[in-house]
C-alpha cells in the first residue's frame, strides 16, 4: 500500500478540500482509502456530506496515560511537585493533585518519586472509527477528547486503522494536521510521496518551508500544490522561484474559485460542481501517479 500524504504547514489553505477531490479520482483506477490525520480537528467526513452518526464502530481507546496518586504512600517531599514540567501538579493541603487538564503523561512524577505513590494509568483519551463514502472507499477518522493529548499516537492508530480495513487498498491518502507538530510528523512518517499545499502569501511559504523539513527529515519525494495563485501573481512568481532553486515540482496551480466555498456549504468534493476544476485535479493526479 503506498501512502501519500498532503500536508501544508499553515492551516486554512484548502488541504482537505484537495484531498477530498484526489480521493474520488485516484479510487477510479486505484483501490483507496483514507486518513482524516487531523485528530484535534477532524472535518475531512464534512467536505463528503459524512456525518458523525454515519460512522461504523466508534472505538473509545487509549493512546496516554496520567499519573495517579497514592496519598497515603506519600511523604510530602515536593519532588513530583518540582519536577513536572507541565504544572500539571497543584499543591494543596501538603500534598499533591493533579490538575484536570494538565498531566502530558511523561513519567517524569513517578520516576522521581521515592516511595512509589505515584503510578501511570491507561485513560480512554479518544475514539476512533470509520465511514464508506458514496465514492465507494473508506474514511477512517478518529477525535481526542476535550483537553487531552496523545495526538501523535493516535494518528498511528488512525493509519493502522485503514491499512486493517482495507487490507488490500493500492493508496492510502493522509489528510494530515496544520503546523509540524507530533500529529504531522506521525502523518508524514512512512509516507511514499508528500503533496505540499501553499497559497501566495507570506506566511503560507514560511510554513510551507517548516513542513518541507519534516519531509525532508524522513527523505521522502515531494511536490507543491500552490492553491488560489492567481490571487497574488507576484508572491506566486517567488513561490514557483523557490520551488526551482529548490528542484521540487510544482505538481498544480488551483485558482481562487467560488465553487470551492460552495462545495464546503453543499458537503461536496469541489469536482463534483465545477468541470473546470476536475480538469485541472486531473492534471494533479497524473503528475502524482507518475512520481510516487
Amino acid at each position: 500500500m503506498k501512502q501519500i500524504s498532503i500536508l501544508s504547514g499553515k492551516g486554512g489553505v484548502g488541504k482537505s478540500s484537495i484531498v477530498a477531490s484526489l480521493g474520488i479520482l485516484l479510487a477510479k483506477k486505484y483501490k483507496i482509502v483514507l486518513a482524516d490525520c487531523d485528530v484535534d480537528a477532524p472535518n475531512l467526513g464534512l467536505i463528503f456530506g459524512i456525518e458523525e452518526k454515519d460512522f461504523f464502530e466508534w472505538e473509545n481507546i487509549s493512546t496516554n496515560e496520567k499519573a495517579v496518586f497514592d496519598l497515603k504512600k506519600c511523604i510530602a517531599c515536593k519532588k513530583c511537585f518540582d519536577i513536572c514540567y507541565f504544572k500539571a501538579i497543584d499543591w494543596i493541603n501538603n500534598k499533591p493533585k493533579l490538575k484536570e487538564f494538565g498531566c502530558e503523561g511523561c513519567g517524569a512524577c513517578e520516576i522521581v518519586c521515592p516511595v512509589g505513590a505515584i503510578k501511570l494509568k491507561k485513560i480512554n483519551n479518544a475514539k476512533i472509527g470509520y465511514a464508506k463514502t458514496k465514492y465507494g472507499f473508506k474514511l477512517v477518522s478518529s477525535q481526542l477528547n476535550i483537553g487531552e493529548s496523545g495526538s501523535g499516537k493516535l494518528v498511528n492508530k488512525v493509519k493502522e486503522k485503514a491499512k486493517s480495513i482495507f487490507v488490500d487498498a493500492d493508496i492510502m491518502l493522509v489528510d494530515s494536521a496544520a503546523g509540524i507538530g507530533c500529529p504531522v510528523i506521525a502523518s508524514v512518517s512512512g509516507s511514499d510521496y508528500a503533496v505540499l499545499v501553499v497559497e501566495p502569501t507570506p506566511a503560507s511559504l514560511f510554513d510551507m518551508k517548516r513542513a518541507m523539513s519534516v519531509v525532508e527529515h524522513f527523505d521522502i519525494n515531494k511536490g507543491i500544490i500552490i492553491n488560489k495563485f492567481d490571487i497574488n501573481k507576484k508572491y506566486c512568481k517567488e513561490i514557483e522561484g523557490f520551488a526551482q532553486t529548490q528542484k521540487i515540482k510544482i505538481i498544480g496551480k488551483l485558482p481562487y474559485d467560488k465553487n470551492f466555498v460552495k462545495a464546503l456549504v453543499e458537503m461536496k468534493p469541489v469536482i463534483e460542481i465545477d468541470e473546470n476544476i476536475r480538469d485541472l485535479f486531473d492534471g494533479v493526479v497524473g503528475e502524482i501517479v507518475k512520481t510516487c
